[in-house]
């Protein structure tokens, strides 16, 4: 009797302890849904950057993953590593009680905490958010219940495919895909049977698997064996298939990816840009973007050619050069040399912007030409010239040499300064700017220069990319185009993004061909002669601010405008051993057609177009209307209609003084004024400051 009740108890206790339990777990089911979000690193994929045939490799950025629908993994990609990790994959309910008992009693027991979980629990472990690698039983718990709700919610294969995506492989390969290229150089859908049993060995020990020698080989070796026989065992090969398999040969792992010579340039640049248009460095680095850029390989190797072997060995510590070099028609910069990242985080060629020097004029020509001047008209070209509000400190051009009433072919073949000063008065500083600004030089540089006579001397400050962008919009018949370093952006979704960069209409088509006539006169007759292409025409113009502080050569051809600057880190004179000190005439001019006779070459020849009147007449003659430039034009729409209004002449400021020479070469020099502040590098009269905006800090000199 007594045995009966003692035993009628024990069940009664049982079944009400079981009724908790069940309302426990009830609770805790319905207390743990599985989390909306997952963890950053579990389905983030790195962006790869390419050159602009979208082959080429840049740079990869961020986790080494691409992710592959389960149809792309060979199923015995797929049996090898149900077999070594969760052979019971398809049946059991997302977890597996004896391996989970095992892993609880050794985090109660404070042992080692064992393996044993399923496909499906590892996949909660490292795919979703919420859930932390502390070993804890509330952890483990937690686990078992989002498991349990996985396995329920969602599809076998959906499980396998992410967690195929998911899995640490080492040698930095995230996932199955990025994996069979780490080990093996190929696609997932390519591996082998050995191949596929070799990556589910290495989930088990990536770091010990990556490249094994010694003893690590032989516990690899053991290890994929152990796998195939247990494909064996479960049905996935048979005895015969899995006698036939041989040990792998893996692939030299390749060393981490470091960018070298310009890459480091070209990352910044397609990362700034990229920011700007909306896109995040968390896009960048765990978007899986295709990044394909503007930039041309073979031309940035050409780039780079042309001023090594250009200038000597012998250089000046401080002495620096950038060349860039913009696709009219586009706004494209298809190749650039900033210098040695490793000596210098600032390049020379976008980061870097010195005084522009007489490379300026054309954009004051530009503007008269605009507005109603012609090449015909004359412009006091007598030096010095005097002006009321400093008559003390004279402008004088070049040796001090008078050229008389001169036109504005001979102004700009002789680069003379008392003209040019004289034109911008004329015209009106603020057009000068205005057209400027709509050549594709930003408005913050110009702006604390334009009511000083000096201003269309070239006294504001442009860097290498600014100014080719400039003189890439004469070479566009006077439209301008948004200069830009990134082609095409396509997401991991197979999105594509092609970037469309804005058209503006910064002068009219004719004015454009007349200052193109007239810079082609400086490259077959004046300062540029360094700079011919004997296979077909060229237009440009050099630039020398006073002292030799900064030089340059701009030119361009219908298909390519490329600029060319030298200056030093601590403003001083740009000399060169052997060669003396430079103007842009001489190796500026030089690297320019060092670098354009192999961008040109195979290229066909394409002719400039007529100017006005097939040059020039020699009566002098002013301006009766003002040609007003329209807004900013759509990249595919037509090109608005010119109207002419009259217009009364702004008042402008009278010259001030300049004082400059220029021996032994007919280019002036243009001033430096005072408080010249310029970008990172920056150059000035004083002592100059480099870094970026604001920074202080002085990058170290380099070529």
């Amino acid at each position: 009797m007594r045995k009966r009740r003692l035993l009628r108890f024990l069940l009664i206790t049982a079944g009400a302890g079981l009724v908790v339990l069940a309302a426990l777990f009830g609770i805790a089911w319905a207390m743990t849904p599985i989390p909306d979000s997952t963890q950053k690193d579990a389905t983030a994929q790195g962006s790869v950057i390419y050159y602009r045939d979208g082959k080429s490799v840049i740079a990869r950025q961020g986790m080494n993953r691409r992710v592959v629908t389960l149809d792309k993994v060979p199923e015995h990609v797929r049996d090898a590593v149900i077999a070594a990790e969760n052979r019971s994959f398809y049946e059991d309910g997302g977890v597996s009680v004896k391996g989970t008992t095992r892993a609880l009693w050794s985090t109660l027991t404070g042992q080692q905490l064992q393996g044993g979980s399923t496909i499906t629990q590892q996949l909660v472990r490292n795919y979703y958010s919420g859930l932390s690698q502390e070993r804890s039983v509330t952890r483990k718990f937690k686990e078992i219940m989002i498991s349990l709700k996985v396995d329920q919610s969602k599809s076998k294969d959906w499980v396998l495919e992410q967690y195929l995506n998911t899995i640490y492989f080492g040698r930095g390969a995230n996932g199955v895909q990025a994996a069979a290229q780490a080990y093996f150089g190929k696609d997932v859908e390519d591996l082998s049977i050995a191949q596929g049993a070799y990556l589910a060995a290495v989930i088990q020990q990536p770091s010990r698997f990556a490249d094994p020698e010694g003893p690590d080989l032989d516990a690899a070796e053991a290890r994929w064996r152990a796998i195939v026989d247990a494909m064996v065992e479960t049905r996935a090969l048979t005895p015969a298939q899995a006698a036939e398999q041989k040990f792998p040969k893996l692939k030299a792992p390749k060393k981490p990816f470091q960018l070298k010579g310009q890459a480091q340039y070209m990352l910044e640049q397609v990362t700034a840009e990229l920011n700007r248009r909306g896109y995040t460095d968390e896009d960048i680095n765990g978007g899986g973007l295709k990044i394909v850029t503007t930039f041309d390989k073979d031309l940035m190797t050409a780039a780079e050619r042309a001023v090594k072997e250009t200038l000597p060995d012998n250089l000046p510590k401080k002495l620096r050069t950038g060349l860039a070099a913009v696709d009219p028609a586009t706004g494209e910069v298809v190749a650039f040399y900033g210098g040695s990242p490793s000596k210098s985080k600032y390049d020379n060629a976008f980061s870097a912007k010195v005084m522009a020097g007489s490379t300026f004029k054309p954009y004051t020509l530009a503007a008269a030409l605009d507005n109603g001047f012609g090449l015909s008209t004359r412009v006091n070209g007598n030096s010095p010239m005097r002006v009321a509000s400093d008559p003390d400190n004279p402008i004088p051009n070049d040796s001090g040499r008078s050229y008389g009433r001169i036109d504005l072919v001979s102004a700009t073949q002789n680069s003379v300064n008392t003209a040019f000063v004289d034109l911008a008065q004329k015209v009106g500083p603020e057009k000068v700017a205005a057209t400027a600004e709509a050549m594709g030089i930003p408005a913050a540089q110009l702006a604390p220069h334009v009511q000083a006579a000096t201003f269309p001397l070239g006294v504001a400050s442009v860097s290498a990319v600014q100014n080719a962008s400039g003189f890439a919009t004469f070479a566009n018949g006077g439209v301008h185009m948004e200069t830009h370093v990134v082609r095409s952006v396509t997401d991991a979704d197979g999105m594509k993004d092609v970037v469309k960069p804005e058209a503006t209409r910064a002068v009219n088509e004719q004015a454009a061909a007349d200052a193109t006539y007239a810079m082609q006169q400086v490259v077959q007759y004046g300062t540029g002669t360094a700079a011919r292409l004997y296979d077909r025409p060229v237009a440009g113009k050099t630039g020398t601010t006073d002292d030799s502080r900064s030089v340059w050569f701009n030119g361009f051809t219908p298909q390519l405008a490329v600029a060319v600057d030298m200056f030093r880190d601590d403003n001083k004179t740009v000399s060169i051993p052997g060669y003396g000190v430079q103007f842009g005439g001489q190796l500026p001019a030089r690297i320019w057609r060092a670098f354009m006779a192999e961008a040109m070459e195979g290229e066909p020849v394409e002719r400039f177009p007529e100017p006005s009147r097939y040059g020039y007449q020699p009566d002098y003659g002013e301006p009766q209307h003002d040609q007003r430039r329209p807004e900013t034009l759509p990249t595919d729409g037509p090109e608005q209609e010119w109207t002419e209004t009259p217009d009364s002449p702004d008042a402008t400021e009278p010259p001030i003084p300049e004082p400059t020479t220029e021996p032994d070469t007919p280019d002036e020099q243009s001033p430096t004024v005072p408080d010249e502040q310029q970008g990172p590098p920056t150059q000035a009269p004083a002592e100059p400051t480099g870094g970026p905006p604001d920074d202080g800090g002085r990058p170290e000199p380099v070529l």
